[in-house]
C-alpha cells in the first residue's frame, strides 16, 4: 500500500504533560487525509512556541496517522520520508524548498501545496508592525530570494496543488495539470438550510431591523482588522441601522476594544473571543447575521469567504487577488477598495436601503458554496494525489514530462 507523508506548514506546541496544542482546522484536514487515502499516512510536525489562537489540546495518540515530531531546527531527512510513495509538502514553508533531493533519494513523488503568492508575501512584510523601514526592506529582499528557490523547487516537483485563485494564476504555468481547489471546512450538512434562508429573507423586508454584519478571523494588520471600527463609525455617522459582531483574536484585539469604547459604538459593535467553529461560529453565522464583512488587505486564500457563503451570507470583501475573482465567479457579494472604510460604509448604506440585493446575493453565495463544499474539494485533492502516486518516481532536477498540457484541475479561472 502507498504511504502518503504530509509535511504541513503549521507547527504544534508541546504541552508540559506531553500533549500537543494544534490548530483546529489543521486537525480537521489531517483527519480527512487519513480517511481519504487508500494506505497509511505519516504526518511530520515541528514543535514550536508561536501562538495558536484557533487551537485545541490533543493527545499524541489521538493525532490521526503516524506522527513524527521534529524539533524546531531539525532537518527532514531520508529517515523521516522512508517508504513514502507521495510526499505532500507546503510550498509556503521556506524550510521545505529543499525536499526534492531527499524525496528523490527515497523514490518518493513530491507534491507541493501552495497558497501565498509573491505580492501577498511582500505585502505581509510591508505591514509587519514589529519592523521599521530598514527591517521591512530586509524582509522584502529575503522574500524575493526565497521566491527564486520556491520556483526552482516547484519546477522539479512531481506536481502542484493550488489553494485559491492567486496561487493558480501565479504558479499554474509551472504545472498545467496541477490541482486547483478552494479551502474551507463547510460540509453540505452544516450549510444554511432553506429555513435559514427564508428566515433571513424575512428580516430583509422593510422594517426588518438592523442589517447584521459579522466577521471572524485573526485581528491583524494584514487582515485589515484596523479598518473595522472606522467602517462602523462611518456607518453610524451615515445613519445606517446595523450591528457588527467581531469574532477573533490577534495583535489588534486590545486596540479594537479601546476604539469601540472611545467611539461609543458598544450598542452596534460587539467584540467576541474566538469560538469553536462548528459548535458556535457556524450557528451564529447561520442564525444571527445577514452579511459577512472581510477587510483583508492581502490576497491570501482565506477560507472565511467560502465558509461564510456556506452559511448563506453574501460577502463584502476588498479588491484583493482572492476575493475579486471569487466574487466574479460566484456573484455572492461585493468588492470594495482595500483600506477604505468609508467605501464599506457607503456600500452598507446602499444595501440597507435595498435589502433585496442582500437576499439575491445570499442565494448565489450559498449555491457557490454547495458546489465547493469541503468533501468535494478534498476528494479532488486526494484523487490528484492518488494519480500522482501512479506516476513513475521523479529523479531530482528533472521536471515531469507532459505537465504543460491542460489547465489546473477543476479551475474555472486559472
Amino acid at each position: 500500500m502507498s504511504l502518503l507523508v504530509l509535511i504541513p506548514s503549521v507547527h504544534v506546541v508541546l504541552e508540559p504533560d506531553g500533549a500537543l496544542r494544534a490548530d483546529d482546522k489543521f486537525l480537521t484536514g489531517l483527519r480527512r487525509h487519513v480517511e481519504g487515502w487508500d494506505g497509511p499516512v505519516r504526518v511530520i510536525l515541528r514543535a514550536g512556541h508561536g501562538a495558536l489562537p484557533f487551537s485545541r489540546r490533543v493527545a499524541r495518540a489521538d493525532v490521526p496517522g503516524e506522527l513524527v515530531l521534529l524539533d524546531p531546527g531539525q532537518q527532514i531527512g531520508a529517515d523521516e520520508l522512508a517508504g513514502a510513495s507521495v510526499v505532500l509538502g507546503s510550498g509556503d514553508s521556506h524550510d521545505q524548498t529543499g525536499l526534492g533531493p531527499v524525496c528523490g533519494a527515497v523514490g518518493a513523488r513530491l507534491v507541493y501545496a501552495i497558497e501565498y503568492t509573491l505580492p501577498t508575501r511582500l505585502r505581509t512584510a510591508a505591514l509587519d508592525p514589529g519592523r521599521g523601514v530598514a527591517g521591512r526592506a530586509k524582509s522584502a529582499a529575503w522574500v524575493l530570494m526565497e521566491e527564486r528557490r520556491r520556483r526552482h523547487a516547484f519546477r522539479n516537483a512531481a506536481a502542484l496543488q493550488f489553494n485559491g485563485y492567486p496561487a493558480a494564476r501565479a504558479y499554474g504555468e509551472l504545472d498545467r495539470k496541477g490541482c486547483f481547489y478552494l479551502d474551507g471546512r463547510m460540509r453540505t450538512a452544516t450549510m444554511a438550510t432553506d429555513a435559514d434562508m427564508a428566515r433571513r429573507a424575512e428580516g430583509m423586508r422593510p422594517g426588518g431591523g438592523p442589517l447584521r454584519l459579522i466577521t471572524s478571523g485573526r485581528l491583524e494588520p494584514m487582515k485589515g482588522a484596523q479598518d473595522l471600527v472606522p467602517a462602523a463609525q462611518a456607518m453610524r455617522d451615515a445613519g445606517v441601522d446595523f450591528t457588527l459582531d467581531i469574532y477573533g483574536a490577534g495583535s489588534l484585539s486590545d486596540e479594537i476594544a479601546r476604539r469601540i469604547a472611545a467611539a461609543d459604538l458598544g450598542r452596534q459593535v460587539r467584540l467576541h473571543q474566538p469560538v469553536d467553529f462548528d459548535e458556535a461560529l457556524v450557528p451564529a453565522m447561520r442564525r444571527d447575521a445577514d452579511v459577512f464583512l472581510s477587510c483583508h488587505r492581502q490576497g491570501d486564500p482565506s477560507c472565511s469567504y467560502l465558509e461564510a457563503m456556506g452559511c448563506g451570507l453574501p460577502v463584502i470583501g476588498t479588491a484583493n487577488e482572492m476575493w475579486q475573482p471569487m466574487a466574479e465567479d460566484s456573484g455572492g457579494g461585493w468588492v470594495v477598495p482595500a483600506g477604505r472604510p468609508a467605501k464599506i460604509a457607503k456600500l452598507v448604506a446602499n444595501l440597507a436601503a435595498n435589502r433585496q440585493k442582500v437576499t439575491l446575493a445570499a442565494g448565489r453565495a450559498l449555491s457557490f458554496a454547495r458546489v465547493h463544499d469541503f468533501d468535494r474539494e478534498f476528494t479532488r485533492r486526494m484523487d490528484h494525489l492518488a494519480e500522482v502516486a501512479r506516476r513513475p518516481a521523479v529523479s531530482p532536477g528533472r521536471a515531469v514530462a507532459g505537465r504543460r498540457a491542460g489547465g489546473p484541475a477543476g479551475s474555472s479561472r486559472p
